[in-house]
């Protein structure tokens, strides 16, 4: 069923078709947890009249105690059925609204991006983005954590990797491998293949065509999946649904998954590039054949804005203090913000392959996958459209590039002429203090979101700052 035809009449007709006994309400909070609550089919005119009341205040970041009132209005646009639940249930996002004017709360992560959309239509400058998203995740076949007053640890296994097998595998048909790296192992030796066949016919059942999947560099367990260009509205949602259902399928064969940026030490991490192209009037304004990679004016612009508020914007694109352990020279992960033609060393990279008007995008490789995409990708949009209000043209001025070659290869002092980005989560959030004008333009952000983002951030900061680590009992335990 085509989404943007679902109304009431529609629902109807999927629960009758279904069987449908429940229908799941779901939302994000600031960080992107999700959220749910249930109730009968029957309800659902009610609700759609009325809302549902909860108490903001429970969820971290969104509301005080005096005054926590909150309603959750559902959006019909988004129901799907839900592929995991024993009774037959229908999935629907909800915005959180404000309990006198059911109007999108200033927090509310999907009114935000709601509001950026408008925001770029508004601005003149397009009338449509569209995003590829390529999620990176690892599949281990254990994940045993523990942190406490008297002992802290982690251990993840995978038997695809010889060197990291789980407790009691003996590998007997040698078909876990070492010394190589995973980029496109075939099968057998990428055992999970089949669970992301599964993932992908299951994340193309909400709605969401995807472009390919493929083992990635990681020997243990890591997995990529990318979707086709998509528009923004759509895509933003269905991340969610994207994530959810790698999380459930997962689990379902036994396995656990994480979109962790940095997992394990000195592996590959978990990266989520954003591929980003802007239309007005069906045409791609990123596009003019003959300049630097045919990247029109407003292009190179919106390149500039993300490059220039790129330090800023880490706060929203690279939220954890694990982030920070993936951006590392040497892994593909950009530390420099400047821009190139098929340069994997950039924060932007153009793909050398997408040459046609139809194909021309930028992809932004900075951003993890524990950002909130409604968040991360609202900021990104906001902060490409300033540069092409404000004309912020990369240049040598700037030293955004573009440069084609490996800038790691560059002698010391030049290397040191580029913008760095922030290297912990703390030195992000106070970028973010000091450089956040371009995300309240037209209202998309709010003064009130970012100081609560900041100050929920700082806590996951403090709480890893107070704890011994483990590798400190290396260094200092027998001194």
């Amino acid at each position: 069923m085509n989404p943007n035809e679902m109304n009431l009449e529609a629902i109807g007709r999927l629960v009758d078709q279904h069987q449908i006994q429940s229908i799941d309400l779901k939302y994000a909070d600031l960080v992107g947890n999700w959220y749910h609550i249930n109730f009968p089919p029957r309800r659902l005119e009610h609700v759609l009249r009325n809302g549902i009341p909860f108490d903001g205040s429970s969820i971290p970041g969104m509301k005080s105690v005096e005054a926590g009132d909150m309603v959750l209005m559902p959006d019909l646009v988004t129901a799907v059925v839900d592929p995991f639940t024993e009774t037959p249930t229908l999935r629907m996002l909800s915005y959180i609204c404000d309990a006198d004017t059911r109007m999108g709360v200033n927090k509310d992560p999907r009114t935000v991006a709601m509001r950026a959309n408008s925001y770029m239509v508004d601005s003149g400058i397009a009338d449509q983005s569209l995003w590829v998203p390529e999620f990176e995740f690892y599949l281990f076949n254990e994940a045993e954590i523990n942190n406490g007053k008297y002992s802290a640890g982690y251990r993840f296994t995978s038997n695809e990797n010889k060197e990291d097998l789980p407790g009691g595998y003996l590998d007997a048909d040698g078909t876990a491998v070492a010394h190589r790296k995973g980029y496109h192992i075939d099968t057998p030796f990428d055992k999970h293949a089949q669970v992301r066949e599964q993932m992908v016919r299951l994340i193309e059942g909400v709605g969401c065509p995807i472009r390919y999947h493929h083992h990635e560099v990681g020997l243990s367990g890591q997995q990529e999946i990318e979707t086709e260009l998509l528009p923004f509205e759509l895509i933003t949602d269905k991340m969610m649904y994207v994530k959810d259902i790698v999380h459930n399928c997962a689990l379902n064969h036994g396995l656990t998954a994480t979109f962790m940026p940095k997992p394990l030490y000195d592996e590959p991490g978990n990266g989520m590039h954003f591929h980003i192209q802007l239309r007005k009037d069906g045409r791609n304004v990123f596009y003019r054949q003959g300049g630097y990679a045919d990247l029109s004016d407003t292009a190179l612009c919106f390149i500039g804005g993300i490059l220039a508020h790129g330090r800023s914007l880490t706060a929203f694109t690279n939220p954890s203090t694990n982030s920070y352990k993936r951006l590392l020279p040497g892994f593909e992960a950009p530390v420099k913000l400047f821009f190139g033609v098929a340069n994997r060393s950039a924060a932007i990279r153009i793909p050398k392959y997408a040459t046609s008007e139809e194909a021309k995008r930028i992809e932004f490789r900075t951003a993890d996958g524990t950002c909130n995409y409604y968040l991360a990708m609202s900021a990104l949009l906001m902060a490409g459209l300033d540069g092409v209000r404000n004309r912020i043209m990369p240049g040598e001025e700037n030293a955004f590039g573009p440069f084609d070659d490996n800038v790691f290869d560059w002698p010391e002092e030049r290397q040191e002429q580029l913008t760095s980005i922030p290297i912990t989560l703390e030195s992000a959030l106070q970028a973010l203090q000091e450089d956040h004008a371009y995300l309240l333009e037209g209202g998309v952000f709010s003064r009130e979101l970012i100081d609560s983002w900041i100050k929920e951030k700082m806590k996951e900061v403090i709480a890893v700052r107070n704890r011994p680590h483990p590798f400190e009992m290396n260094l200092y335990y027998s001194l």
